[in-house]
C-alpha cells in the first residue's frame, strides 16, 4: 500500500499546525534547496518544482504587504504553476460578499493553495473548515489549502518558519537551546506572537521580553511561553536589559506600530522609541557572535536597528529575509505533495480521550431525601434546582451570572427565583441557587450548555418531591454548535459584529479558561456568551 503524503493539501493557519518533527523536516529540505540555489544545481531544484501549469496558487492580500507578498510570488513562480492574485480594491468583498462565498468560487476554478493576509483574525482557520466541506460536496479534485500570511495581531506562521530556520542556521543546526531577546512592539507584533509556540523546536528556551509597558507582550502569549517551558524575563527598555549580565546572543527587533495606539501614545513616541532602539553606546555590552534579526520593514527615519549596523557582524536580518523565499518554496512544494512522501512521523499525535465532565450522581449511595430544601428556597414538588453557582464569588457577581444562566438556558420567563447564600460547611463563601418549578426534560446538549455556563454547579431534577437525577458539572474540554456563543475579540472572524456568520468555537486551556479556536483569545466561562456582551 502506497504511503500517503502527510503534507499534501495541509493548511498552515498557526505555527502549531505543523509539529516540531514536521518543521524540522521542512528545514532539512530548505537547507538542501538553499545549497542547490547557491550552486545553480538545476537537477536538485527540479525535485522541488511543482511544474504544473494547471496547479493554482492564489495570493489574496487584503492588507498591505511588500516583502511577504513578493516573497510568496517569487516562490510560487519558481514552481512553474498557475499564479493568480485577487485585486482587493475591486474585489467582491467591496460588494458585500462573504469570505466563504468568495473562496468557494475561487476554489471551484482549480485553485489549490491560497495565501491569505487579512486584518481579520482566524480567517484562514474558518476558510479551511468551510472550504473543505465545499470541496467535498462538489467533488473537487483537490481540497483547497490555506496559508496564513498574517492575520491582524494574531499570528504570522510563515515568518515564524523562516525565523526558526535562520536561528538554526546561526546555531550550527543545533536545536538544543536558544537564548532570544524580543525587542520592540510586542503588543501588536504577530511575528513575535507566533514564537510563543514556534520556539518549541528548541529543547531549552530562554526569552527576554524588552518593551515599555505600553508595547508589552499580551499576557496570553507570556503565559503560553511559560506553559511551553520557556524561561521568560521581562524588561522595559534596552538600557534596563543591559544592566544585567545574562544578555542574549540573538536579538529579534520589531517596528513599533504607535500609529495604532492614539494621540496619548503618539505624544510619548520619542520616549517609547528610545526604549527599544539600539544605540552605538550599547555595542560594548554585546558578546561576540551575536546576531540581530528583524522581520522588516525598518522605519526609514527611526529604525529600531539603525543603518550603521548594516555592515557589522550583527547583521542577520538580510539573510533572514532571503531565507524567506527558500522556506516558502519548500512549504508550497510540501503542500502540493511534490515532496514529503517519504516522511514518516515518529511521534504520533495523542488521541484525546473523551472526558466525563457531566457526572451523574448515584442516588442509591446518598441519603434518601423526600424533599429538596436549599437555604431560603421553598420545597419543590416538580422542577429543577441548580446549586453551588459561582461558589466563592461576590454576591453581586453571582446575581449577575445567574441572570446570564437563566438567559442561556431559556429560563427567563419561567416561574421560580434565584438565591445567594452561604453553605453549611463554609459560611464564609457565597454561592448561587436557581430554582424553577415545573416539568423539565434536559438533553445532553442542555447539560453541556449548563456545564459551560455554570461549571462547578450541581443540577437536581425533581419529580414528586424527590430528586430523580443529580448531576455534578465541570468545564467541558470544547464548546461549539451554540448560536449564542461569541468571541469578544472584535478583530476575530467569529465576533458577532463581523457579520460573516461564523459560529464561535472554544477549547479549554490548562488554566480552565476558554480559548477561541480562531484567534486564540482567552476568555472566562462567563465571557463567551453573546447575551453577556450586549
Amino acid at each position: 500500500m502506497e504511503q500517503q503524503n502527510v503534507f499534501a493539501s495541509r493548511s498552515l493557519c498557526v505555527i502549531e499546525d505543523f509539529s516540531i518533527e514536521e518543521r524540522l523536516y521542512l528545514f532539512e529540505q530548505v537547507k538542501i534547496l538553499k545549497t542547490a540555489m547557491e550552486n545553480h544545481d538545476a537537477q536538485t531544484l527540479d525535485r522541488y518544482r511543482i511544474d504544473d501549469k494547471d496547479f493554482g496558487i492564489y495570493e489574496v492580500f487584503l492588507e498591505d504587504s511588500t516583502r511577504t507578498k513578493e516573497s510568496f510570488r517569487n516562490a510560487a513562480n519558481f514552481h512553474h504553476a498557475k499564479v493568480s492574485e485577487l485585486n482587493s480594491d475591486s474585489s467582491s468583498f467591496n460588494k458585500g460578499e462573504s469570505y466563504a462565498d468568495t473562496f468557494y468560487t475561487l476554489s471551484g476554478y482549480a485553485n489549490t493553495i491560497f495565501i491569505v493576509r487579512s486584518k481579520l483574525e482566524g480567517v484562514c482557520r474558518w476558510l479551511e473548515d468551510t472550504c473543505s466541506a465545499y470541496a467535498k460536496r462538489n467533488k473537487l479534485y483537490r481540497k483547497p489549502a490555506f496559508i496564513n500570511a498574517g492575520d491582524g495581531k494574531h499570528e504570522h506562521p510563515t515568518q515564524e518558519l523562516l525565523d526558526e530556520f535562520t536561528f538554526l542556521e546561526d546555531n550550527n543546526w543545533s536545536s538544543d537551546s536558544l537564548h532570544l531577546a524580543l525587542v520592540g512592539d510586542l503588543f501588536h507584533g504577530r511575528t513575535v506572537h507566533s514564537k510563543a509556540d514556534g520556539l518549541t523546536i528548541f529543547k531549552h528556551v530562554k526569552v527576554d521580553l524588552i518593551a515599555p509597558i505600553e508595547l508589552a507582550m499580551p499576557e496570553t502569549y507570556v503565559q503560553r511561553m511559560r506553559e511551553n517551558g520557556y524561561e521568560v524575563r521581562v524588561f522595559e527598555s534596552i538600557d534596563q536589559y543591559l544592566e544585567q549580565d545574562e544578555v542574549a546572543d540573538k536579538w529579534y527587533f520589531t517596528r513599533p506600530q504607535l500609529e495604532r495606539m492614539g494621540d496619548r501614545i503618539l505624544q510619548r513616541q520619542a520616549e517609547l522609541r528610545r526604549a527599544i532602539t539600539f544605540r552605538k553606546e550599547f555595542l560594548e555590552y554585546i558578546k561576540p557572535g551575536t546576531k540581530f534579526y528583524h522581520p522588516l520593514p525598518r522605519h526609514k527615519v527611526t529604525p529600531t536597528i539603525p543603518t550603521f549596523l548594516d555592515d557589522t557582524e550583527l547583521n542577520g536580518w538580510e539573510r533572514q529575509s532571503i531565507n524567506g523565499m527558500y522556506v516558502r518554496i519548500v512549504l508550497l512544494s510540501m503542500i502540493a505533495g511534490k515532496i514529503g512522501g517519504e516522511f514518516k512521523p515518529i511521534r504520533h499525535k495523542e488521541v484525546q480521550e473523551e472526558e466525563d465532565y457531566i457526572q451523574e450522581v448515584d442516588l442509591t449511595a446518598l441519603p434518601v431525601k423526600e424533599k429538596v430544601i436549599s437555604e431560603g428556597v421553598q420545597p419543590i414538588h416538580d422542577g429543577l434546582v441548580i446549586d453551588h453557582i459561582c461558589r466563592g464569588d461576590k454576591p453581586s457577581e453571582i446575581r449577575d451570572h445567574m441572570r446570564l444562566i437563566s438567559s442561556v438556558l431559556g429560563l427567563d420567563e419561567a416561574k421560580g427565583g434565584e438565591w445567594v447564600s452561604t453553605g453549611h460547611k463554609d459560611g464564609a463563601l457565597f454561592k448561587g441557587i436557581i430554582f424553577r418549578p415545573g416539568s423539565y426534560e434536559l438533553s445532553r446538549k442542555h447539560l453541556k450548555r449548563l456545564s459551560a455556563v455554570a461549571p462547578g454547579s450541581t443540577l437536581n431534577l425533581i419529580k414528586g418531591g424527590k430528586v430523580v437525577n443529580k448531576y455534578r458539572l465541570h468545564l467541558p474540554p470544547r464548546i461549539y454548535n451554540f448560536e449564542d456563543l461569541g468571541c469578544t475579540n472584535e478583530a476575530c472572524i467569529s465576533h458577532p459584529d463581523q457579520s460573516e456568520g461564523v459560529p464561535a468555537r472554544f477549547y479549554r486551556t490548562s488554566d480552565n479558561r476558554f480559548a477561541c479556536a480562531y484567534c486564540g483569545k482567552n476568555h472566562t466561562f462567563k465571557e463567551i456568551w453573546k447575551s453577556r456582551n450586549k
